[in-house]
């Protein structure tokens, strides 16, 4: 009898085990974090899925460029071949796949798991929740609105550490004078980070309410009136305090110029943290952060980054990929990738006591002084236009003979037509 009950459950375990392989799945996942802290961060999501007991794999697709990576992601979901999940920015970048119902619906999710009452704040949910369905699961909170700064370069001129933009902008010249770039940008992926540097200047510049005015109200007076104007002036002025190799020059490897001191600052979102903190690095220690670039009026924005699920034919990966959903926005997961990844999570309640202070900072903000929360534009601005901007922030950047004047009125007509 013994020896029959453990034929029996020997065969009961086999019967399992083939039963639980058949419904293992391969889930290709398409990224865009490739730089080290990027992939440290990444690797916890990784981790998370190959090791859950399910038996699924995680298939890592890292495509170096956003705008590469999105493009891709839509080639595959239109031409019938979509991957597991897919990286986007919370907005308007994937309305289209909602609007043609090629993602798979996350509500039931959503619901079990509470996801309206802990992800906050409100703004990082509008992302995903459209007319009442989950289409996405939020991974982060990234703010652009940041300013990195290595503090022995300022020491080494003799001068103090910047406090606003006007500080830094006062003390340029006396940084290039004692041989370092003041202003250290980069210029690839359609320039992105030369229009992103512009939006953190002006919210800094003009105050939240006139920069939502401009960006969400399409307001073209204001657009076009004096305080942009100043704006687009100061902002011409950084060319003569960068290097002439910014052209295709990576964001990553623009920090690198930061933290190796041949640079003094970085006008960059959160995921720069990422990258102190994979060398061991710690805010406001060995790296100066400025939220805002204004420390007596720190903002930070709700932008960020959300996976969506394309729908698929095979039921089991279907299971697989709402395991990941599900992993993604658990607090330890949430913890571990955060960490790493030099963003704030979604969550508010998961204990982040162990952040440095730099992530802090952007903590207080989300979790204490909602009026300093400032709404990413992606939200209001199509992807037609906010390359139309990038466009314009470029040549504005590039181009000497490409007058303040020229590139406001320029701005003026891209509000105007934005859909």
């Amino acid at each position: 009898m013994k020896k029959l009950s453990v034929v029996a459950l020997a065969a009961a375990a086999t019967v399992l085990a083939t039963s639980a392989a058949s419904r293992a799945t391969d889930l290709e996942v398409i990224h865009w974090w490739t730089s080290p802290g990027e992939t440290a961060a990444v690797h916890q999501f990784r981790d998370a899925f190959n090791n859950d007991g399910a038996g699924d794999k995680w298939v890592d697709d890292a495509i170096a460029d956003g705008n590469t990576a999105r493009t891709t992601d839509m080639q595959r979901i239109q031409g019938g071949d979509p991957p597991g999940a897919s990286q986007f920015n919370p907005g308007r970048e994937y309305e289209e796949l909602i609007k043609n119902n090629q993602l798979l619906d996350l509500t039931d999710l959503a619901t079990a798991g509470n996801w309206e009452k802990v992800i906050r704040p409100h703004e990082v949910s509008e992302g995903c929740l459209v007319d009442g369905h989950w289409w996405c699961v939020p991974v982060n909170i990234h703010s652009w609105n940041w300013a990195w700064y290595n503090k022995k370069v300022f020491a080494d001129a003799g001068l103090p550490e910047p406090h606003n933009f006007q500080d830094f902008l006062a003390d340029a010249p006396k940084l290039k004078a004692n041989g370092v770039i003041p202003f250290a940008i980069g210029g690839d992926g359609g320039g992105w980070q030369i229009a992103g540097a512009f939006g953190v200047l002006q919210t800094e510049e003009l105050g939240k309410d006139m920069r939502d005015k401009i960006l969400r109200d399409k307001d073209l007076a204001l657009a076009g009136g004096p305080e942009m104007k100043k704006l687009l002036t100061d902002f011409k002025s950084l060319r003569a305090y960068s290097d002439d190799g910014y052209a295709n020059r990576n964001w990553n490897d623009t920090w690198k110029l930061v933290d190796s001191g041949k640079a003094a600052v970085q006008i960059m979102g959160d995921w720069e943290r990422g990258e102190f903190a994979a060398k061991g690095e710690v805010g406001t220690k060995d790296y100066g952060c400025i939220a805002g670039f204004d420390d007596a009026h720190p903002t930070a924005t709700t932008s960020g980054d959300v996976f969506v699920f394309p729908k698929q034919t095979d039921p089991n990966k279907e299971a697989a990929q709402k395991r990941l959903a599900n992993l993604i926005i658990s607090p330890a997961v949430q913890l571990a990738f955060n960490n790493a990844k030099g963003s704030s999570p979604v969550r508010s309640d998961v204990d982040m006591g162990s952040a440095d202070p730099c992530l802090q900072k952007a903590l207080d903000i989300f979790n204490n002084h909602p009026d300093e929360i400032v709404t990413d534009a992606q939200r209001w601005l199509s992807n037609d236009t906010t390359n139309q901007m990038n466009d314009l922030f470029t040549k504005f950047f590039n181009d000497p003979t490409y007058t303040v004047d020229q590139a406001q009125a320029d701005y003026v007509n891209i509000l105007k037509n934005a859909n």
